[in-house]
């Protein structure tokens, strides 16, 4: 099997650019109920992830940020306490599958690294749910 069949594609997948402010990052995760985000460069390629912890640690431990200057904070000053690795669109399903095993997501990337969606736990999960007690 493919991995690209479990791909759910950067167009529906909520993400944040490297030059993103904390406040946007903050949004993004609250409008669509996440608590992980990728992290694109201006390139498009994948360069990290930024989780709600990422973000408490920040505000607990920076004096001076509080709700009302979040916008001058950019994500890349944001210490990554999660490092979700990429797999390439080309990858066996066996390499997925031991980054899904302790990733909610895994990125998916083509051959230039650009970001093309991601792999959610959850849709494997389901698949093999539905086809070990057929």
């Amino acid at each position: 099997m493919n991995i690209a069949s479990f791909l759910y594609p950067k167009s529906e997948v909520a993400f944040i650019t490297s030059s993103a402010s904390m406040r946007e990052a903050l949004e993004q995760l609250e409008d669509h109920y996440y608590t992980a985000l990728p992290i694109i460069d201006s390139e498009g390629k994948y360069v990290g992830t930024l989780s709600e912890g990422d973000l408490l640690w920040k505000l607990k431990n920076t004096p001076g940020i509080d709700f009302d200057n979040l916008d001058q904070v950019p994500v890349s000053e944001i210490e990554k306490h999660i490092h979700n690795e990429s797999v390439s669109i080309n990858a066996q399903m066996e390499d997925m599958l031991a980054l899904a095993a302790d990733q909610n997501f895994v990125p998916v990337v083509d051959d230039e690294h650009i970001f093309i969606g991601i792999i959610r736990r959850k849709d494997i999960i389901e698949y093999y749910m539905r086809n070990i007690t057929d």
